[in-house]
């Protein structure tokens, strides 16, 4: 389960995957080196030396060590699939948006004599499609967990507090902080 919201759209965009990635260390290895078009670039890619990566491609070493394992496996997972990854973030932006699924402190300012305090919720809720494509844009951007957090609160005060504008029409900002835990559905 991811606990930052930059990891929860990368999860859900490995769900769209059609294929596995490679499993084992050397067809790894042989598919960073083919995509970075050599085994020096794959090299500074996982900070090791470019005959570690030789041998990983011929097998001559089978087991990283956990910490090149954990680098060597998001680098692949990171650029397997491009073009499926690329349409639905397309789909989600334009059709079918986004399912969030958090659980963490949600509170919102609203004007005086309301009960806004923050308080731990467990929300399961649909986002529409503009509020997913500006989510994939600003993680491509590279925006930071705290603005991310900010556009995933602004939807979810949208669909979930403001009932897409029934109710509490004076609310004025929702505040997600203290994640437990967030996923995303495609």
């Amino acid at each position: 389960m991811a606990k930052s919201v930059g990891e929860g759209l990368n999860n859900a965009l490995e769900q769209a995957v059609t294929r596995q990635a490679p499993k084992s260390a050397g067809a790894q290895m042989r598919y960073l080196v083919k995509q970075l078009k050599g085994t020096k670039a794959a090299a500074q890619a996982l900070g090791v030396s470019q005959r570690t990566v030789e041998r990983y491609m011929k097998n001559q070493l089978k087991t990283p060590r956990p910490d090149l394992a954990a680098r060597l496996s998001g680098e692949v997972s990171r650029r397997w699939q491009p073009r499926v990854k690329a349409q639905a973030k397309k789909t989600a932006g334009t059709t079918s948006g986004l399912v969030i699924d958090v659980q963490g402190r949600l509170g919102y300012s609203a004007p005086i004599g309301t009960t806004d305090e923050a308080r731990q919720r467990h929300l399961t809720v649909a986002l529409p499609p503009r509020f997913a494509e500006r989510l994939f844009t600003a993680q491509e951007q590279g925006a930071s967990e705290s603005q991310l957090q900010k556009i995933a609160a602004e939807g979810l005060k949208e669909i979930y507090f403001q009932d897409r504008g029934a109710r509490a029409g004076t609310l004025e900002e929702v505040h997600l902080s203290d994640v437990q835990y967030i996923e995303f559905g495609l």
